[in-house]
């Protein structure tokens, strides 16, 4: 009798087993660290987008993805009225961030999976994941030059740790895809743009959906689309 793994339930269990080290290290935060919790949701909020390289590079099928998607929309959306993700979110809090982030992976996996370009996808979820998380850290700590936009307050600081990131993440998506030619750094640069003006336009945690999928549509357009018109 073969007990042996098949290549799907091997791949669904990598990215269960990378979900749960996540939340076992979103818990022991939690329970043993500082009492940050912004720290905790960034920890667990850059961890869970990697999620997409697993499913980029272990070609785990779409409906795995998407099915994790809505699974974990339903879950993130109760748990603001239910002590369900202690720490990850907090019961009440106007944000839907965390809601929106499990969304847009959903929405870019159904997408660029059924066309057979992954990549965009995890363009999308990584300039979010790296970006914004590193960009929340990075402006708590050192923002020391504030700027708002309607009631949203922003730092340079962060917001310049948003573009730089961003390109960082554009650039070495695009370079492992197409190499390097000058459309992997044109175009890093003017998604990473993209990404930090609708991250400080942010309002309940709405960029959480509209950076990934700006960012991963403005790269699809500009790699894929644009040459056509123009050839």
């Amino acid at each position: 009798m073969d007990t042996s793994l098949s290549p799907i339930s091997l791949q669904i269990a990598i990215v269960v087993l990378w979900v749960g080290l996540l939340l076992l290290v979103a818990s022991l935060l939690s329970r043993f660290g500082t009492g940050n919790s912004e720290l905790i949701r960034k920890v667990v909020h850059i961890g869970t987008g990697n999620v997409i390289l697993f499913a980029w590079w272990l070609h785990i099928p779409a409906f795995v993805g998407v099915g994790a998607s809505i699974l974990a929309s339903i879950v993130t959306f109760l748990s603001y009225r239910l002590p369900i993700l202690p720490g990850i979110n907090s019961v009440g809090r106007k944000s839907l961030g965390t809601f929106f982030y499990a969304v847009s992976i959903g929405i870019l996996v159904a997408w660029f999976w059924s066309i057979n370009k992954p990549q965009y996808a995890a363009l999308g979820v990584l300039v979010m994941a790296w970006g914004d998380g590193l960009a929340a850290l990075i402006g708590q700590k050192f923002g020391k030059h504030p700027y708002k936009i309607w009631d949203n307050q922003k730092s340079w600081e962060g917001s310049g740790t948003m573009a730089g990131v961003s390109f960082i993440v554009s650039s070495l998506i695009f370079l492992s895809v197409q190499g390097n030619n000058w459309q992997t750094w044109i175009v890093s640069i003017i998604v990473a743009l993209l990404a930090t003006i609708l991250e400080a336009f942010s309002v309940y945690g709405i960029d959480n959906l509209t950076v990934p999928l700006g960012s991963a549509a403005l790269g699809f357009l500009l790699i894929e689309e644009l040459p056509r018109y123009l050839g």
